[in-house]
């Protein structure tokens, strides 16, 4: 076990350097116009994962309910997103795959589940659970300590006194801002982290390294896909959740599209998932490690 970590997580991981593009506010609207174009073209799964989104959050609403945590409700509707980049997974390979000029089908996204990063993306995913668990405990402390020790008994007493009271706007505002640095965080690790490592094959710690590096880089860009996600999670989950089905497909593609235009394509490893490791299977087992073939062609002729 302690192999396996070292493997996925240890710095050099990334054989290959990474170039950080300079990306503009205009990138992120254009990338969200090529994610929407992803799901016109492969629209089977994205509706399916859409689906899975808002019958999970209208789950929560009601899970929250019948078990006296109404003032969870939308603290665990928010933060559900935080986990959404790991759940996108799928649509990130559908993209990729796209990209390749690949015909790329529903069963195209459980290819990840043969991708040799795999478990530098369920560790990444973990990393965002737990980020989703403080966030939550974070809300009911905060309700407690500066609302009411008690639950609340129905949804729209409750909702109104939050809207008209003193100690409700301070609960928002308190809230609000907790939440923030919670997504704010979630953000900067995970912004390229997941499309990078299904991409590249890279290691959990230069993943996220990689993801630091753009949004202290591009601040401005990466601000604004942020504001951008939030306001699309907040217009889907306005009628009950169900806008969802449409908005997390949208994010889910766009977020590979945002990765592609803020780091530079490596053709080398720009390959579906069984391809690539096919490819590479047999030529190691015949001749040993494959290299690009710009190095194969300025390779200079052994003397005789």
């Amino acid at each position: 076990m302690a192999s396996i970590f070292q493997e996925y997580s240890r710095p050099d991981a990334l054989h290959r350097p990474l170039k950080i593009r300079k990306i503009e506010p205009r990138d992120c609207f254009a990338a969200l116009a090529e994610g929407f174009d992803d799901v016109l073209v492969m629209p089977t799964y994205p509706a399916f994962v859409g689906l899975f989104y808002g019958l999970a959050g209208i789950t929560l609403v009601s899970l929250s309910s019948f078990a006296n945590a109404l003032q969870l409700a939308f603290p665990l509707a928010a933060g559900f997103a935080l986990v959404g980049p790991f759940v996108a997974v799928g649509l990130y390979e559908m993209s990729r795959r796209r990209d390749l000029g690949r015909t790329a089908t529903w069963r195209d996204a459980f290819a990840v589940m043969r991708s040799p990063a795999l478990p530098s993306i369920l560790a990444l995913g973990l990393v965002l659970l737990a980020i989703f668990v403080a966030w939550i405990e974070a809300a009911q402390l905060l309700y407690v300590h500066i609302y009411d020790p008690r639950p609340p008994v129905a949804a729209i007493p409750f909702f109104l006194d939050v809207l008209t009271s003193g100690r409700g706007w301070l609960l928002i505002v308190l809230g609000g801002s907790i939440g923030f640095c919670f997504a704010a965080i979630a953000l900067c690790i995970s912004i390229v982290s997941f499309p990078l490592m299904l991409d590249r094959n890279v290691g959990l710690v230069p993943a996220v390294a990689a993801s630091l590096r753009v949004s202290r880089e591009n601040p401005v860009a990466v601000a604004l896909w942020g504001l951008l996600v939030a306001l699309a999670l907040v217009v889907g989950s306005l009628p009950l959740f169900v806008g969802l089905a449409v908005v997390m497909p949208v994010l889910g593609h766009s977020t590979w599209r945002f990765y592609r235009r803020a780091i530079e394509r490596d053709p080398w490893v720009a390959r579906p998932i069984e391809e690539g490791r096919s490819a590479r299977d047999s030529a190691e087992r015949v001749d040993g490690p494959t290299e690009p073939s710009s190095r194969v062609a300025h390779r200079r002729p052994r003397a005789a």
